[in-house]
């Protein structure tokens, strides 16, 4: 989920060890675009889940110095890194643990239940089967990770709140630094 090619998966190779190095965790990488010009969208975060901006430009200046010596793109691209957002994607399984309890959409490579997307609230993560919690049904549906293409966050009060509390405690903090 992290990347959807092969193409994706090798960058996802080669640059997953520049931002461990770097302090940030590679949440999903996707190479799109046509042969005219590509885009390479990173999403990052820090292990603690924060992403700002001053982040970004420090991740993207380490990405440049390796993709320009590696050369791994044909022609031009664009590079964009970005946090992963409040309704952000799912791709790795503490994503599934960490939002235990918030609204998600699914997407499938395969029908399950004559559908392949699913709306529901994220019951958790269990080995290797993701739970989520489907309106007008009374037992947790299980969907193994293996099947999921896409997940992501619902953008809800819930979300929003907790976003809120997040960037307050963020700030709380960084203020409590300065003053000491």
């Amino acid at each position: 989920m992290r990347g959807k090619t092969a193409e994706d998966l090798k960058l996802l190779e080669l640059l997953d060890p520049v931002a461990e190095a770097a302090g940030y965790e590679i949440v999903r990488l996707r190479l799109m675009g046509g042969a005219e010009r590509r885009k390479l969208q990173v999403m990052a975060e820090r292990p603690d889940g924060e992403m700002v901006v001053e982040d970004c430009a420090k991740l993207s200046r380490k990405i440049s110095e390796v993709m320009d010596a590696a050369d791994p793109i044909a022609g031009e691209y664009v590079l964009e890194v970005s946090s992963p957002g409040i309704d952000r994607p799912l791709t790795r399984p503490k994503d599934f643990e960490t939002y235990q309890g918030y609204e998600i959409r699914l997407e499938l490579d395969r029908l399950a239940e004559g559908r392949k997307r699913f709306r529901g609230v994220l019951a958790g993560l269990d080995g290797d089967q993701v739970g989520i919690d489907l309106e007008g049904e009374e037992e947790t549906a299980m969907v193994p990770l293996a099947w999921i293409v896409d997940a992501k966050l619902v953008l809800t009060d819930e979300l929003m709140k907790r976003g809120a509390q997040e960037r307050a405690a963020r700030i709380a903090s960084e203020q409590q630094e300065t003053t000491e």
